[in-house]
């Protein structure tokens, strides 16, 4: 958002359209987009929300309302106009005439939150991509910067090329280094993965629609400190910490991007190779914000990007990778409506917990170790009491409940274990024993 800095006065307008099915009712619509607004430092003058019969394929909105929208930006000092909707270019260069105003939709201020919270190499390059396929399809009146290529550069860039001509191909050009250097870093991402597979921990991933507060879960689980603010996106790079669990001696807990609903499909794509950390998961914890009256719509959207991913089953529901849903901030409901959800959950196997005040940690490590042990397998084993390093493996990562004599062999005194593995250590002793 070049032309406008934190601290500007903004407009934040929330569409209601009769011809289209929501998610989420206007009024949580609107929430949602002064969150996002905030999450990127600008001051909130005034909101609305505007019923619209007929879309205009000029200004989106009606002659009238136009008018109105310009009376407020006067009345309330906003330099910025945002709208909570998908504007085509036109529209977008067309409001901006009438209102002598920057305008961004939904798209441009999601793709801002992203700019500004990728931290990561990878994170850069995929918001890059993002902007860039968003920015191509404008008038690119953000990129006079790129200088226009004089003389002779070949059949390239020629003296009768226009600016946007130029423009666009530099774009281009860029946005096909940045796929190559991601293929790149997914391919080194899928080398991590498997190597992970290979290793005896299980990876356990943190998902949820954004601001349900992973991040807080993440940092109370691991003792790290991951950003964690009331800020839609405060998360935005895929985090990695190993957590012990009882049980479990060792488990890898990954925080990921929050969901949100008409997520950008230029961040859809862009942001697959994070979001396919998931996918290696050997158990998905949905993260759900209990307080939050929307929680249900919420949740539709988490399942639908679940099924985008081919985790979840889009007719079905079902995943083959468990998934445990934690319902969070109880800390913010009534003792009544606590007990209620209290109930409900028994019911449904989900783990009511406060991230923020720690109430029904203990109960949710218990409950995540018992589904990573859930598909254990019993194996006795006969080793050499003199093999210390495969003994040693067996009672660090299995749970052993038989240690017995197994009398002589040809290295001496024997040892046989029962011992009871989840697949992926069985596999790793396999890999010891060989």
């Amino acid at each position: 958002m070049d032309e406008v800095t934190r601290g500007a006065r903004a407009l934040v307008l929330c569409p209601d359209i009769r011809s289209l099915r929501y998610d989420l009712d206007a009024p949580e619509r609107l929430a949602e987009a002064q969150g996002l607004a905030l999450a990127i430092g600008v001051v909130i003058g005034h909101s609305e929300i505007l019923p619209i019969r007929q879309m205009q394929p000029n200004t989106l909105f009606g002659s009238g309302q136009v008018q109105n929208i310009a009376a407020w930006c006067e009345q309330y000092e906003c330099e910025l106009v945002i709208v909570d909707g998908a504007l085509s270019p036109i529209q977008q260069r067309n409001l901006e005439e009438k209102l002598k105003r920057k305008v961004i939709d939904r798209t441009g201020l999601i793709l801002e939150i992203f700019g500004e919270r990728a931290a990561t190499a990878e994170g850069r390059l995929q918001v890059e991509l993002a902007h860039l396929d968003y920015q191509q399809s404008r008038l690119v009146r953000s990129w006079t910067h790129l200088e226009r290529q004089r003389g002779g550069f070949g059949f390239l860039g020629g003296p009768g090329e226009t600016q946007i001509e130029a423009d666009r191909r530099m774009i281009r050009q860029r946005m096909s280094r940045l796929r190559r250097e991601l293929e790149q870093v997914r391919k080194t991402r899928t080398l991590h993965r498997e190597r992970r597979g290979r290793a005896p921990w299980p990876v356990i991933a943190l998902v949820g629609y954004t601001n349900a507060g992973k991040s807080t879960l993440f940092n109370l689980l691991t003792g790290a400190e991951v950003m964690a603010e009331d800020l839609l996106f405060a998360t935005l790079d895929p985090t990695m910490r190993a957590i012990s669990l009882p049980g479990v001696e060792k488990a890898i807990l990954s925080d990921t991007v929050g969901f949100i609903s008409d997520l950008p499909t230029q961040l859809v794509a862009a942001f697959r190779a994070t979001l396919e950390e998931v996918t290696g998961a050997d158990i998905i914890c949905h993260v759900r914000d209990m307080a939050n009256p929307a929680n249900a719509a919420q949740k539709k959207q988490v399942m639908e990007v679940l099924a985008d991913l081919d985790v979840v089953d889009p007719d079905t529901g079902e995943s083959e990778i468990p998934i445990l849903e934690v319902w969070n901030k109880v800390d913010l409901l009534g003792s009544e409506e606590r007990a209620e959800l209290q109930e409900l959950a028994s019911a449904q196997g989900a783990a009511v917990i406060s991230a923020l005040s720690g109430a029904g940690i203990d109960a949710l490590n218990a409950k995540i170790a018992e589904m990573l042990t859930k598909k254990a397998t019993e194996v006795t084993v006969t080793i050499p009491v003199s093999d210390g390093r495969r003994m040693a493996w067996l009672h660090a990562h299995g749970d052993v409940i038989e240690d017995a004599d197994a009398g002589e062999g040809e290295r001496g005194p024997l040892r046989r274990l029962t011992v009871r593995l989840n697949p992926k250590e069985l596999g790793q002793y396999t890999t010891i024993a060989d």
